[in-house]
């Protein structure tokens, strides 16, 4: 018989396992067996907690998911009173948070993306993970400028995000976390200006 409060510590167990497997030789060869060896427990546990790798993969991608809202919530916490610009700024910072880019995470997410255009269940966390970036970024872009204007700007950066991660984990080098920032971070800059410069033209030819 188990012992009692075991399943938390086997399931945390067999989800780090899975990241190692994944950053040790990919998705495809992440095998059940292997996964397990690297847990140091019975293949059939991961059934029994799981379903089956799939289950576990999809377990694997809500704690990293998991991961990435604590790392931005906390950097949000620390803003008492901040301002929308300052609550951007956490965003950003947190999706490059280190949960986020090293080797298994990093491997894990490239894993997940491609699997997600053909499992439903990995497609829906996809879709979770890009509606909470996009609607947290909207939501204080709307606190500076109309709400259509928004709506751009909040795209254009969660594109932003995405594709300099992307890159950034696909070099040989790895992803460069302060570079990445900067960019991002200068990208904003040049969205709250652009809106600036269109509010006061606006003024003028009132």
């Amino acid at each position: 018989m188990p012992k009692t409060g075991m399943e938390p510590i086997r399931r945390s167990q067999l989800i780090k396992a899975t990241m190692t497997a994944i950053d040790e030789v990919g998705l495809a060869d992440a095998t059940v067996l292997r996964i397990a060896r690297h847990a140091g427990v019975s293949a059939g546990i991961i059934s029994h907690y799981f379903g089956g790798k799939d289950g576990l993969l999809e377990a694997t991608m809500r704690q990293i998911l998991t991961d990435l809202g604590e790392a931005v919530a906390q950097r949000r916490r620390q803003l008492v009173n901040g301002s929308p610009r300052e609550h951007i700024g956490a965003i950003i910072d947190g999706n490059f948070d280190r949960s986020q880019i090293i080797g298994p995470a990093a491997k894990t997410w490239l894993a997940f993306w491609a699997s997600s255009m053909h499992k439903p269940q990995l497609q829906r966390l996809q879709h979770v993970n890009d509606q909470r970036l996009y609607s947290n970024l909207c939501c204080q872009f709307r606190r500076l400028m109309p709400h259509a204007a928004a709506r751009d700007a909040a795209r254009g950066l969660a594109a932003m995000i995405d594709g300099l991660w992307l890159r950034g984990t696909l070099s040989p080098e790895g992803l460069d976390t302060a570079r990445a920032r900067r960019l991002a971070h200068a990208y904003l800059d040049q969205l709250l200006a652009r809106y600036d410069t269109s509010l006061a033209s606006t003024k003028e030819t009132a």
